[in-house]
């Protein structure tokens, strides 16, 4: 029986898909139409302050970079930007051209619907 329970249990871990959040709250701007973005991608937030944050600690545009570099080199993982409605779209911009410099093929951006 505990065999049965540690197979399972295994078989749980194996197929559990782990989603790293950006690491703080982003009131994203409506969109008139969407799709379905993958689990498994590299979430970068920008706040209303115009702070770039990746998994709780702020980054920075320069960051960027370096960070999208090292994960999709290990797997090639798309970039969602996570944007506030109220951030400037300079900085958006500024950290979309880091993330297609650091070599990531595809680039979303997070709205809500």
């Amino acid at each position: 029986m505990i065999d049965c329970v540690f197979i399972l249990l295994i078989f749980f871990i194996v197929t559990t898909v782990f989603v790293e959040e950006a690491g703080i709250d982003v009131v994203r701007p409506d969109a008139r139409s969407s799709i379905r973005l993958e689990k498994n991608s590299i979430l970068i937030a920008i706040s209303p302050e115009n702070k770039v944050v990746y998994g709780g600690r702020d980054i920075g545009v320069q960051g960027v970079r370096n960070v999208v570099r090292s994960l999709v080199m290990q797997d090639d993982l798309p970039v969602i930007i996570q944007a506030d409605k109220e951030s400037s779209h300079g900085i958006f911009r500024q950290v979309y051209m880091e993330a297609k410099l650091a070599g990531a093929k595809k680039i979303s951006f997070s709205t809500f619907r």
